[in-house]
């Protein structure tokens, strides 16, 4: 698998950025010249200069110390965000696929009804009603992400628990708790980590969507997409909105090229190939 990253250059640029944005996320404070809260009206809305390099927003908050430490929020929601989503939605797909018939069209109605819903404006709808707060917004994405996992968990257990070697199992007098938990769900983990890292950025980019819209986290909160939101309402001045969007973009983009490689190495007949 090492050697396979090695010569996929996207991998290792994706994974480069995105050890680079947790280091400089981290070490925030060493980084960054000013706190991401401070005021300066006599800087205010000045372009990028060797004393601001990101240049200052109309309250005169060093943008590029707000872009550092913006990391420190948007990082954690995701990984928080995929987390969950993934334990949540693979219990209930485990549960569905492993199941009794009656369990599995239950808990899959349920997932059925969640889906039929636009991603984004049931999130909308649900952080809108829970109020502004980045524990409401986790809770929203969380709550429309779970089903996709259930969907996956579900179809990759129906497959492999038919297979000879889990019949082999349950001669051997393993009981059905252990059969799902040591023989059927480690050989369904593989697609559903690539889905979760390709999730990542999704997450990462559905919170600065709803940050954008005033649903996430509440100011001063130094969040990116609340930052490109305060941008809008200065279109001359381009670097307000413009350094908090290339941040985002290049965490999008990080994981997705990561997702790849994940996949493509976890594919024996690629990797046979290659």
């Amino acid at each position: 698998m090492l050697k396979f990253f090695r010569r996929n250059p996207l991998v290792v640029v994706g994974a480069g950025i995105v050890v680079a944005w947790i280091v400089v996320s981290a070490g925030a404070p060493l980084f960054a010249a000013y706190g991401p809260l401070a005021q300066r009206v006599v800087d205010r809305l000045q372009p990028p200069s060797p004393n601001h390099l990101f240049g200052t927003d109309a309250l005169g908050r060093d943008i590029l110390s707000r872009v550092l430490y913006g990391g420190r929020i948007s990082l954690p929601v995701g990984f928080g965000v995929v987390a969950v989503s993934f334990i949540i939605g693979g219990a209930i797909g485990a549960l569905a696929g492993f199941g009794s018939g009656w369990l599995d069209g239950v808990l899959m109605r349920s997932t059925d009804m969640v889906m039929a819903f636009p991603i984004i404006i049931l999130a909308m709808t649900i952080a809108a009603a829970l109020g502004p707060g980045l524990d409401h917004t986790m809770i929203a994405l969380v709550a429309v992400s779970w089903p996709r996992y259930a969907r996956v968990i579900r179809s990759l257990v129906l497959s492999v628990k038919e297979n000879e070697y889990v019949q082999a199992s349950r001669g051997l007098g393993a009981s059905e708790a252990r059969v799902l938990t040591r023989v059927v769900l480690p050989n369904c983990l593989a697609p559903a980590l690539v889905m979760a890292t390709l999730d990542l950025g999704n997450a990462i980019l559905t919170f600065s969507g709803l940050s954008f819209l005033g649903l996430g986290s509440p100011p001063p909160a130094p969040e990116w997409g609340a930052m490109v939101a305060a941008g809008t309402q200065n279109f001359d001045q381009w670097w307000v909105s413009t350094f908090p969007g290339l941040a985002i973009l290049s965490l999008v983009m990080a994981f997705n090229f990561i997702g790849d490689g994940v996949r493509d190495a976890i594919d024996p007949w690629l990797r046979r190939s290659l």
